[in-house]
């Protein structure tokens, strides 16, 4: 396994871009772009890995992204101040390309969690390595602002459907990284009070219409349970020890085979089981006392790795519906081979669990 892991590391840092960004997947035709949400996963990996100087570049490129596009967040900020409805499409990019800039490929486009995941993410990696946020302080200010404005709004979710609900993993995403932000204290008093207003919203959002029967739920108003959800649990510690496990049980018990599935009814190359849902399970896992059950977890991630050693974002063996695998295969081709996000996940479980480099 210390092998493995060290490998999932090695492949994460071959394949970072020289200005800090991390490709999807190198080899997938649609995910030669950095994703803000899969990007700071994967440096959070990096991060506790000790690839310091990985975690280190990702950041600096979310900042120069987002720092470049700070004029934009303020003239957004501004309309929505004066009540005026503003069209999705000017949002902010869900995903960049490498060099930072906002491609020319359509795509499903207006995404909260990533901001909300990098806050998170580089306050964690400052604090684990006793880094300074202040060379930051100009892309936090303008992410609080455009998270403050529009973080309960309605967008697509983590797996880029249903723009038009407000999905709980999405408001956690939002929420983990606001109070993040606030307390390592760095905003001004009026950015503290607008943070603080919308991280109180968004908490109030995810326990009472986000949470059905003691579980989080997929999105307000929903009943179902969605395998993102696990990100509200661990790492992000939003809601009670009695959510976390009745949301833990769901997914076990409804979105689990061997690996866990994004959601019930996914079609997505089948609707197959996820790796990197697999590995957050094993990880709330290992935080809960679950050492035994969070290990089969790491194995059965381990066992789908391809003769070179690349994880999947998903396999085909038990998928919900296998009559969707041809329709994607003909049109972007195989499953996303390798997915450094699930590399990422990988690297984490392990290590939660005390397996070394």
């Amino acid at each position: 396994m210390q092998t493995a892991v060290a490998a999932s590391v090695e492949l994460i840092a071959r394949h970072q871009h020289s200005g800090g960004a991390y490709p999807a997947s190198p080899t997938y035709p649609v995910y030669g772009y950095c994703w803000l949400r899969d990007g700071s996963f994967i440096a959070d990996a990096m991060s506790r890995a000790g690839r310091t100087a990985s975690a280190d570049a990702f950041h600096g490129w979310c900042a120069r992204v987002i720092e470049g596009r700070g004029g934009h967040v303020a003239e957004l900020v501004a309309a929505a101040r004066r009540g005026e409805e503003i069209d999705p499409r000017r949002m902010l990019p869900t995903r960049y390309t490498l060099d930072g800039g906002d491609g020319d490929e359509p795509w499903w486009d207006y995404q909260l969690d990533g901001y909300g995941t990098w806050l998170w993410a580089l306050v964690e990696h400052t604090r684990r390595h006793g880094g300074d946020l202040a060379p930051y302080r100009a892309a936090i200010i303008t992410t609080v602002d455009y998270l403050a404005t529009f973080g309960a709004d309605p967008c697509y979710d983590w797996w880029e459907e249903h723009a038009e609900h407000r999905h709980v993993a999405t408001l956690g995403s939002v929420a983990a990284g606001l109070d993040a932000v606030l307390s390592a204290d760095l905003l001004d008093e009026d950015r503290t009070k607008a943070a603080t207003q919308m991280l109180a919203r968004l908490r109030e959002l995810i326990a009472g219409p986000g949470t059905v029967d003691g579980s989080l739920v997929k999105w307000l108003g929903s009943g179902s349970v969605d395998g993102g959800l696990l990100a509200c649990l661990t790492p992000f510690g939003l809601v009670t020890p009695e959510v976390a496990e009745g949301t833990y049980q769901r997914v076990r018990t409804e979105l689990r085979r061997n690996g866990v599935y994004r959601y019930l009814g996914d079609t997505f190359y089948g609707g197959g089981e996820w790796l990197i849902l697999t590995a957050w399970l094993g990880w709330h896992e290992a935080r809960t006392g679950r050492a035994e059950l969070a290990r089969e977890r790491l194995a059965w991630v381990a066992a789908q790795a391809t003769p070179e050693g690349w994880l999947p974002e998903q396999v085909s063996g038990d998928t919900q519906d296998p009559a969707y695998i041809a329709e994607w295969t003909a049109k972007w081709g195989p499953v996303a081979t390798p997915l450094l996000w699930s590399h990422a996940l990988f690297v984490i479980l392990a290590l939660e669990l005390g397996e070394s480099l």
